[in-house]
């Protein structure tokens, strides 16, 4: 199945099933294998400004079809954050936070 496909599916059923997850990894590899790890894992947070996902050693902002890790910005590709957002948006499967991402990270600095 094309990756448009995909999309249409996870947005019909709003949930992933076990077929769609395989097709997932077919389509994207290792980034669609890590999206889906990362939903897994609790990892896609939504704030009330943008959606942050939590890696292996940072977190990174992920906000529309742009995000903050260096696989993005230097190659210029779709990264495993962002399609992990998409999943997730698609299929409601990320934790919420009912606070601003710039003060929860002012809060958690002091």
């Amino acid at each position: 199945m094309n990756e448009n496909g995909i999309w249409q599916r996870l947005t019909e059923k709003k949930e992933l099933e076990p077929d769609l997850q395989e097709e997932i990894r077919e389509q994207f590899g290792s980034r669609g294998a890590k999206a889906l790890a990362a939903i897994d894992d609790g990892k896609v947070v939504k704030y009330l400004d943008f959606f942050v996902v939590e890696g292996r050693t940072s977190s990174y902002i992920v906000e529309d079809d742009f995000c903050t890790c260096s696989d993005f910005l230097y190659r210029g590709r779709t990264c495993w954050h962002l399609l992990a957002v998409r999943i997730a948006l698609a299929t409601g499967t990320y934790r919420s936070v009912d606070r601003w991402y710039q003060d929860q990270m002012r809060d958690s600095s002091r």
